[in-house]
């Protein structure tokens, strides 16, 4: 059973940065694609971010409209971790975050459909006052 945990959300004032870590343990975390996911208050839950496994070392990776060119997703296989990295952020990026992992036999696949992942961390809160 793979067990995923966020963490790194917090309180952050509109313009500055935040980075999420997730941590993955039980699988083979290097041959899963991930994902993150962010359900705002009242809303429903929305793709933010996903990055492929790799038989290499380049990664494909895949970003909502709404965080394109501000969010970069990242891993560290050693780790058994993935990142996402928030610069700029909006108070409209005020939501819970949550990553997932999918294990997928396709090298390069990224995956912004919630269904298609199985396994999800607890979240993580961040908020961002204007």
């Amino acid at each position: 059973q793979v067990q995923l945990v966020e963490s790194g959300g917090g309180l952050v004032q509109a313009g500055g940065s935040l980075r999420l870590s997730c941590a993955a343990s039980g699988g083979t975390f290097s041959r899963y694609a991930m994902g993150w996911f962010r359900r705002a208050p009242g809303k429903e839950r929305d793709f933010v971010a996903a990055i492929s496994w790799s038989a290499g070392s380049t990664y494909s990776t895949y970003y909502a409209d709404s965080v394109k060119g501000r969010f970069t997703v990242s891993r560290d296989n050693a780790k058994n971790t993935v990142y996402l990295q928030m610069n700029s952020l909006k108070p409209e990026d005020t939501a819970d975050s949550y990553c997932a992992a999918a294990p997928v036999v396709q090298a390069g696949l990224v995956i912004s459909k919630h269904y298609l992942y199985d396994y999800w961390g607890q979240g993580t809160q961040v908020t961002v006052s204007s």
